[in-house]
């Protein structure tokens, strides 16, 4: 059978411009989540637990933001290295900023 994808193969030097641009669109859509779960910080009657989430959005999105930029240049290397640490990391702070999204949408 065929390969589905003609030339997946035989460009080692897509799979490392792929996973920067993966890791730009989460950086870009965790910036969105953030700034939606900072919004109701500027209510009128916001309080503690919304100032909370908000300061908690946005460490979330600067240590994502972070993560990406630290990451970034070891992807443009020949033979890319790989960092378990820094991929599990950047995923438990997406899981994390999910989850707190989830909690300002209940407040």
């Amino acid at each position: 059978m065929p390969d589905p994808t003609p030339g997946a193969a035989t460009d080692p030097g897509a799979a490392p411009q792929r996973t920067r641009l993966a890791w730009r669109r989460t950086g870009l859509s965790a910036a969105a989540v953030a700034l939606l779960s900072v919004r109701p910080a500027f209510s009128p009657g916001a309080g503690p637990p919304e100032w909370l989430a908000a300061a908690g959005a946005m460490i979330c999105w600067a240590a994502l933001v972070g993560i990406a930029l630290h990451r970034a240049p070891g992807l443009r290397a020949p033979v890319p290295a790989v960092v378990p640490r820094s991929i599990r990391a950047y995923a438990l702070i997406t899981v994390a900023l999910a989850a707190l999204a989830g909690w300002v949408v209940m407040l």
